[in-house]
């Protein structure tokens, strides 16, 4: 038997008062945290959820969190993570595409209807039977008509369960990924994937008596939940989590919670460097902070300087997709990091470079794609064995990044395969975008393409072309893109032209128009809330 869940049940027997999870003023200790979990897992059994069943949640970084996925790894059923900015027609796809027999999702905000999507998303799923709204103060009163909140389910609900048996190789998580072209793929995760990742984590960072986790990274991400919640709760530590990021709020929760452990992306590192800290103790703030780690974007050199000179840590940086579990290869701790650098491959891990064809890319800063063979490497996309097989080859997973080796074995990205666009640390795929335009009456063409963005890293831009006699604004365009998709994939700028340049084939060239239209950034129409996540709430009745 291999559950994840073990690395909870773990914890709390060893450490069952100690503080696992703080929200605001709430605070549950890791026997709080298991109990909980096991009354989702009766609840699940008690709706006739079987092991290996699919199981969807869509939840920002809140108790509840912790809660539903180790309760659903319990009752043996398959976790599938929802990013929390989906909208209604997104999320009823990933429910019909993972098979999802059931739906927990958080009640959101006025900011983020998040629980009004995912109850519009679960109406248009035939195939998805139950619904769970969590709402951010227990009630059995559902602030939305017909659906029922996890308070009035879990009433009644026994605490005691004896967690289902699972084979290593049983999958334990699917996570969405797009690759570069294409609706979303469900990469499947085993229980063996996930535990290996994780212990990684353990043998790269180290693990000391008690470290304090600040989590910003959304779980719902491969990032935040292994190498943070996973690997975090497995070494007993206290997980601080803060639903939204918030530079400031980062900080005066780093000076108060002694926090040890930080991960983010470059944009968090960046905010961070740059926030008003008057009102904190920066000197007690680099006393404690112990690990700063980065990953989904090359970090700039001046932000590693900076940030080692103020907190007196050196950032370690990193390496994977949702497809490695997430970690291929990161930084070793105690050597001189090398600015720009991924880092070399993890333990129980090969990386190598490959041409097109597959052939092995030799010499040293020669340029190829990246491939991973490992412990960490999925099982493949969830009913999709085609694009599975376009992806794997004796083991070896080929990721479509583009990277060179220097003569120690250290890995530098220089180029994202294809058009793939990182926004603030998100994966943003251009067909998905492009698809959704062109259902515009008033879209005849479009290219999505993503342009330098101080902040963002990228930012994601429409190249448009109107239908005839259509009459559009940009303002108007990028209102109807915000409805209609997730709040990191919208287009902030648009440009319209006449035609869209194209070769032979008639093939649209991105790259022409990056060079020649990439460089409008002062023409960003960015509507107010539009990143937003659920405030934060006690959430007591999980108890």
């Amino acid at each position: 038997m291999l559950n994840l869940a073990s690395i909870l049940e773990n914890s709390a027997r060893a450490v069952p008062d100690r503080t696992a999870v703080v929200l605001g003023v709430q605070r549950l200790t890791y026997a709080e945290l298991d109990t909980a979990a096991r009354r989702v897992a009766n609840l699940l059994r008690s709706r006739g959820i079987e092991p290996g069943d699919k199981v969807a949640l869509s939840c920002p970084n809140l108790p509840w969190f912790p809660i539903v996925y180790y309760g659903i790894l319990k009752a043996g059923a398959v976790v599938v993570p929802l990013n929390v900015l989906l909208k209604g027609r997104e999320i009823a796809y990933h429910l019909a595409d993972s098979e999802a027999k059931a739906y927990f999702c958080f009640e959101g905000s006025a900011e983020l209807p998040l629980g009004q999507e995912g109850w519009s998303g679960f109406g248009e799923t035939p195939g998805c039977e139950n619904f769970f709204l969590m709402t951010a103060a227990p009630t059995e009163n559902s602030p939305i008509t017909g659906a029922e909140t996890l308070t009035a389910a879990l009433a009644g609900q026994s605490a005691d369960f004896d967690t289902l048996a699972t084979e290593p190789g049983d999958t334990a998580v699917i996570l969405y990924t797009s690759g570069t072209t294409g609706r979303p793929k469900g990469a499947e995760l085993t229980h063996s994937n996930v535990m290996l990742n994780m212990l990684t984590c353990h043998k790269l960072l180290g693990e000391v008596e008690h470290d304090v986790h600040l989590i910003t990274l959304p779980l719902f991400h491969s990032f935040g939940q292994v190498v943070q919640m996973h690997a975090g709760l497995a070494s007993r530590a206290t997980l601080v989590l803060l639903p939204r990021f918030d530079a400031r709020s980062a900080l005066t929760l780093m000076q108060r919670h002694a926090v040890t452990f930080f991960a983010g992306v470059p944009t968090m590192y960046w905010a961070l460097l740059e926030a008003d800290a008057a009102d904190v103790d920066l000197p007690q703030i680099a006393k404690n902070l112990r690990i700063a780690g980065s990953g989904a974007a090359a970090l700039p050199v001046e932000i590693h300087r900076r940030f080692g000179e103020r907190f007196g840590v050196t950032i370690l940086e990193g390496y994977g997709l949702s497809e490695t579990s997430p970690v291929a290869t990161f930084a070793p701790r105690g050597e001189e990091v090398r600015p720009g650098s991924i880092g070399r491959p993890v333990w129980g891990v090969e990386v190598d470079l490959i041409a097109e064809d597959w052939t092995p890319v030799k010499g040293p800063d020669a340029v190829g794609e990246i491939v991973v063979r490992g412990h960490n490497i999925m099982k493949g996309y969830y009913n999709r064995p085609e694009a599975t097989a376009e992806v794997m080859r004796n083991g070896w997973f080929r990721t479509g990044d583009l990277a060179r080796r220097d003569t120690d074995g250290w890995y530098y990205i220089v180029d994202r395969a294809k058009d793939l666009i990182i926004r603030g640390g998100f994966n943003v795929y251009p067909r998905e975008i492009e698809e959704v335009l062109l259902t515009h009456p008033a879209v005849s063409m479009v290219a999505v393409i993503g342009v330098p963005h101080e902040r963002h890293g990228e930012e994601i831009k429409a190249c448009v072309v109107l239908a005839p006699g259509a009459a559009l604004s940009e303002e108007e365009l990028i209102a109807w893109c915000k409805e209609e998709m997730a709040g990191y994939k919208y287009p902030r700028l648009v440009e319209f032209l006449d035609v869209l340049p194209t070769n032979a084939t008639g093939k649209i060239l991105k790259r022409e128009l990056q060079d020649t239209h990439g460089d409008s950034l002062s023409r960003a129409v960015t509507p107010t809330g539009d990143t937003g996540t659920a405030e934060a709430a006690a959430i007591e009745g999980a108890r």
